[in-house]
């Protein structure tokens, strides 16, 4: 079934249509973004059961951006009667008049055209890209034109609402799986089930555009903990997709490949710091091209002169047999959407194709300020912040090789398995991973010996262009956060197929 569209934001459209009318009498370029969202989030343990509201991905507001021709000012409010219009047009034109009278110290006025969005995009006509993602958003939505304005809406779809669950149905499916963990092995602490899910219903008003979304994403989350001595081991598991509480049906499956997995953890060693031969797994590899070729392709670092990417379109940064995708569209995952904060349909872009660096990703601004064509990567944490270019569905495509040929051609090596965390240095290209398991490989086969933690370092380039088989298969994970720095938190995902690289761990 279809996700529902919320009643919220239908009953406020009639007052937000009379709203643009208003300031594009005022202004040459204005636009609206409408966003009514609900998260929940549950966590079971042996020593503690919650549910509750998660304040991070719930807002429901509205965003007005105008410009001047020459500046763009930005306005959010959370409430909207016709008794308010007067009062919402004023406090517009007063953050307007400010534009470009008071700048914040070490900000200069750009000579950019300050037309953003989607407005800027029609204005020449419909690129390649953008007439092949708005065809793609036809054939998953309803899209029609009607004098001179594109009209869409679309909606994932879901077989099981979370809304319609109750709560104590979902807590008590998380207890269920809890205790599966606890029961597999004694030496297991705890095992501890997550479940989350964000719906919403975003609409994007402009002078050309009515478009208006309702997307319901999903994640779950097991974890097992053991000690050795005053150490805790534990590893994850994670499960994601566009929908409703079917993507998390099958967590009790994983259960046991967490326990064994952090029985193995109580015997691993350090690792000998060096260069190694590494087959990843498809999470390692998502985490790879999240962290190594992710943020540095963020055009607006491109503006700040802070990704050394910028300097390298157009050649080789990567293996000849890899190819690299960003794009809300790319895949059916967490990071999915129909179009962004900005009213850009959305894309799949080719990052690297067979090796060589063939284009950024970005948000409207970043676009007009560098003279290329927006991404539909424009996306805010809420309506309250302001828009930047972001990752989606990040992924490395596949190849033809099976994870036990991958193995077999290993003389000495590791299997990397089960991502933690990562960093990378836009401006310098490098990278910092941390991975929980290595699994020793010697002469093609696993020897059961286990390594950990692992601390995946190098120069992104040197790592991607020694990549040497690829998976067969592609898999992808939504189950995480990105940021932008520290904050602007926004859901994505990423993953590829298993890959053969030389890797630099310690």
């Amino acid at each position: 079934m279809k996700v529902k569209d919320s009643k919220f934001i239908l009953q406020s459209r009639p007052l937000l249509e009379e709203l643009l009318a208003r300031l594009l009498k005022r202004y040459p370029s204005a636009t609206i973004l409408a966003t009514d969202a609900k998260s929940m989030r549950y966590r079971v343990s042996r020593f503690m059961t919650s549910a509750d509201e998660d304040d991070l991905f719930s807002s429901r507001g509205f965003v007005v951006r105008v410009s001047d021709g020459v500046h763009s000012t930005e306005y959010s409010f959370n409430l909207i009667t016709k008794e308010l219009l007067d009062d919402i047009c004023r406090e517009i034109d007063e953050a307007a008049a400010m534009a470009g009278v008071v700048l914040p110290e070490g900000i200069t006025e750009s000579e950019t055209h300050a037309v953003y969005g989607s407005e800027a995009g029609q204005a020449g006509g419909l690129t390649e890209a953008e007439a092949a993602a708005e065809k793609t958003a036809a054939e998953l939505g309803d899209l029609k034109v009607a004098d001179g304005r594109i009209y869409f809406t679309g909606a994932s779809n879901c077989e099981i609402d979370p809304a319609e669950v109750s709560d104590e149905e979902i807590l008590q499916k998380l207890r269920d799986i809890s205790g599966q963990g606890l029961s597999l092995d004694e030496r297991i602490l705890d095992c501890i089930c997550g479940a989350s899910w964000q719906w919403y219903t975003k609409l994007f008003l402009s002078k050309d555009r009515d478009l208006m979304e309702s997307i319901l994403w999903t994640n779950g989350q097991v974890v097992t903990a053991a000690a050795r001595g005053q150490e805790i081991k534990t590893y994850y598991k994670g499960y994601s997709g566009l929908g409703g509480m079917e993507c998390i049906q099958g967590m009790s499956e994983g259960v046991k490949e967490c326990v064994d997995a952090t029985i193995d953890l109580l015997s691993s060693e350090p690792i000998v710091p060096g260069e190694y031969t590494c087959i990843c797994s498809p999470e390692v590899t998502g985490m790879i091209a999240h962290e190594a070729f992710g943020h540095g392709v963020e055009m607006d670092m491109f503006v700040k002169k802070r990704a050394l990417a910028e300097k390298y379109v157009g050649e080789y940064v990567a293996s000849p047999i890899l190819t690299m995708h960003d794009g809300a569209l790319a895949a059916q995952e967490s990071g999915s959407y129909f179009f962004d904060d900005e009213g850009e349909f959305a894309h799949d872009t080719i990052v690297i194709d067979h090796g060589i660096l063939k284009s950024g990703i970005s948000d409207s601004r970043s676009a007009a300020a560098l003279g290329t064509e927006p991404t539909g990567n424009g996306r805010r944490e809420s309506y309250k912040r302001k828009t930047y270019t972001r990752m989606t569905n990040t992924y490395f495509e596949a190849g033809d090789s099976t994870p036990e040929e991958m193995i077999a051609s290993v003389d000495y090596g590791f299997l990397l398995e089960n991502p933690s965390s990562g960093m990378e240095d836009p401006k310098n290209w490098g990278i910092q991973c941390m991975v929980n398991i290595a699994r020793e490989i010697k002469d093609g086969k696993l020897t059961g010996r286990v390594f950990s933690p692992i601390v995946l370092t190098g120069y992104v380039p040197d790592l991607l262009k020694s990549i040497t088989m690829l998976g067969n298969k592609v898999e992808l994970g939504g189950g995480g956060m990105c940021g932008k720095g520290y904050k602007e938190w926004v859901k994505v995902s990423d993953g590829g197929p298993y890959i053969k690289a030389t890797v630099r761990l310690g």
